[in-house]
């Protein structure tokens, strides 16, 4: 089985469509030895739109085509015929597509559910044929007006995963094993650090018919917010999440501290946006297998009075209480359904 490569930021020039000129003719019929001027305008070209779809999950095919261009709008004719319109081009992205402009830096816009659309490049107007300057005292006008270019731009495309839950944790916790057992999501799974070089988005189903998005981010290390590792190209993922879930490795494998990876989490998230620090969160114990957890666990809660859920993602223990957990924990959080 093929993968395909996951990108999140992609420059794209894009074009939209020029007006088409305006047309000088005359009505040259028989037995109409002056039928006037007839001549058509041109079509407006066409203007270019980022339209979200849930359909995609990578800006991999603007990485390939990063050149983007609407239709020209057809010149106008004679016999009073107008020009075509071009057609709008919409750009299908990811939810959670972030635009802005190379030239000057600033966010254009973003569009974030399925279906939004976001104009960025507009379409030329077309010109006017000689029909249109017709007047009582100007009866055989033999002006026209060529049609306006199109908008050029030059844009940036940020993706910022869009999910109901983001899974923080140091490479090596378990998350993508977790999310594995949470979900129908397959995310690459391997006993050495960086498995998950992307973001993967899994679905956590319920009998009531409501389900719950969950990200699986990259693994974090100390130094994250300055670009450290993995650092902020995938940090911003974290942030379109309406709460958290920290994975802590409870077993310290290679002798590390459960508590003391909790706080560094917590502190390269505060870090990197300060709206991080105060977003709900929850806490999993993961590798309550392991004999020494236990011990690890109680100290953890007395160190931190955190209450993590224990779980173990490898045996497959606690993951129902886990995704009650989740559930009950959501909604006490928003106060309403999860997402369709």
């Amino acid at each position: 089985m093929t993968t395909r490569t996951f990108v999140d930021r992609v420059k794209v020039n894009i074009s939209a469509g020029d007006g088409g000129d305006g047309c000088v003719a005359f009505r040259r019929e028989k037995y109409v030895p002056k039928g006037g001027p007839a001549g058509g305008n041109g079509g407006h070209g066409g203007s270019v739109y980022i339209l979200a779809s849930n359909d995609i999950d990578s800006l991999i095919d603007l990485y390939y085509q990063p050149h983007q261009r609407a239709e020209h709008g057809v010149p106008g004719q004679g016999k009073q015929r107008h020009g075509k319109g071009g057609r709008d081009l919409h750009i299908p992205v990811p939810c959670g597509t972030v635009v802005k402009s190379v030239d000057s830096g600033e966010v254009v816009g973003e569009v974030v559910e399925d279906g939004d659309s976001l104009l960025i490049a507009r379409g030329g107007k077309g010109g006017w044929g000689n029909m249109r300057f017709t007047s009582s005292t100007h009866q055989a006008p033999r002006e026209s007006t060529p049609g306006e270019k199109g908008e050029v731009r030059c844009v940036l495309l940020e993706l910022k995963t869009v999910a109901d839950v983001g899974l923080v944790g140091y490479p090596n916790a378990g998350k993508s094993t977790l999310l594995s057992r949470i979900s129908h999501a397959h995310p690459k799974i391997a006993p050495y650090p960086f498995t998950t070089l992307n973001p993967v988005i899994g679905t956590v189903e319920y009998e009531d018919f409501n389900k719950l998005r969950v990200a699986d981010i990259p693994g974090l290390i100390d130094g994250a917010h300055k670009g450290v590792g993995l650092g902020y190209e995938f940090l911003r993922h974290i942030e379109r999440s309406r709460f958290l879930v920290f994975v802590i490795d409870m077993a310290g494998v290679d002798g590390r501290n459960p508590s003391h990876d909790f706080e560094s989490l917590r502190k390269e998230l505060q870090l990197y946006r300060e709206d991080l620090a105060v977003r709900p969160y929850l806490v999993v114990a993961n590798r309550m297998d392991d004999p020494a957890s236990k011990k690890k666990l109680s100290d953890f809660e007395r160190e931190t009075g955190e209450k993590p859920v224990p779980v173990s993602a490898m045996k497959g223990t606690g993951i129902a209480g886990l995704k009650e957990k989740l559930h009950d924990f959501f909604w006490m959080e928003t106060g309403r359904n999860f997402m369709p």
